[in-house]
């Protein structure tokens, strides 16, 4: 796996200093236990440090809205709109109660693409989701079947596959599955993102992530997924009747399985900084300020 180094384009540069002054207003406010005022300062720093990019930007994923929070809101517009015509997946902290308690693993991220590259999900607020960096991996099969094919093509015990679950609930069969599998599994509160970056680099010792999360973070994920050369299938999964009436009031597809160019349709640029320490595995550690970037130039447009 290699990091792009995409300073050399001048909207990289921009777009990755966005995140970064996101990361630092909300620097001040770790710990203080307040979510809600680490989101305010973050969104209203990247939202100034995007208003004069020479683009015609549009917000078309982002998190806030499912837990009435600050955010930039779906349809936001930003820059000069004089440009390449680009859309952002954006979540201005990932793991806001992680830096209000904190805690490691929060960051600012980023993904930017041309027009229409992202998948529409409307006001979708959950998806079911399996990120790994082994492709071919089903989100429908058992959970015991994946983790022998990962065992099996790492030529390991199942003892060393490792599964990353997000503890709530909704996705307890799935931990215990893998469990009953034999894989070693990882039951995690908050940073979504942060797994399944570490899930689509085979250096990074977490070998799939499975459960139903946010939304707006699969598409956004899937931007990284796809740069990192890892693997991802996703389903929207409504954990309510109002957003099941919200989505097909939108006309937005239930029970369809989505892949990675249905989620991120081409090259995608990716930008992060961590708010608090961010353990990326295979080496990647970042301390609060210190941003990461994957993927391709391009996708912003002309240098």
């Amino acid at each position: 796996m290699t990091l792009h180094p995409l300073d050399e384009h001048p909207l990289a540069t921009r777009f990755a200093e966005a995140t970064r002054l996101a990361a630092l207003a909300a620097l001040p406010l770790v710990g203080a236990g307040d979510r809600d005022a680490v989101d305010g300062a973050a969104v209203e720093a990247m939202r100034a440090a995007l208003a004069g990019l020479p683009v015609d930007g549009r917000v078309v994923v982002g998190e806030g809205e499912k837990d009435d929070a600050p955010m930039l809101h779906l349809g936001e517009r930003f820059g000069t709109g004089a440009g390449p015509a680009l859309d952002l997946a954006v979540d201005p902290v990932d793991g806001t109660s992680l830096a209000a308690a904190g805690l490691a693993g929060a960051m600012a991220v980023m993904a930017v693409a041309p027009r229409d590259a992202f998948l529409d999900i409307g006001p979708a607020h959950y998806m079911a989701k399996l990120v790994s960096h082994m492709p071919g991996l089903d989100i429908d099969a058992p959970v015991r079947e994946s983790v022998a094919h990962i065992a099996a093509v790492r030529g390991v015990p199942v003892g060393e596959v490792v599964v990353a679950v997000q503890d709530r609930p909704r996705n307890a069969v799935l931990a215990d599955a893998a469990e009953a599998a034999g894989a070693r599994v990882e039951r995690f509160v908050h940073g979504d993102v942060e797994r399944c970056l570490m899930a689509a680099r085979p250096e990074a010792g977490l070998d799939l992530v499975i459960g139903i999360g946010g939304a707006p973070e699969g598409v956004l994920t899937s931007a990284a997924v796809r740069a990192l050369g890892g693997w991802m299938q996703a389903r929207l999964a409504p954990q309510s009747a109002e957003e099941s009436e919200r989505l097909a009031a939108a006309g937005i597809p239930l029970g369809r399985v989505v892949g990675l160019d249905g989620l991120c349709a081409g090259s995608a640029a990716v930008f992060l900084t961590a708010v608090t320490p961010c353990d990326l595995g295979g080496g990647v550690r970042l301390s609060p300020g210190d941003s990461w970037r994957v993927g391709d130039a391009a996708a912003l447009g002309p240098a």
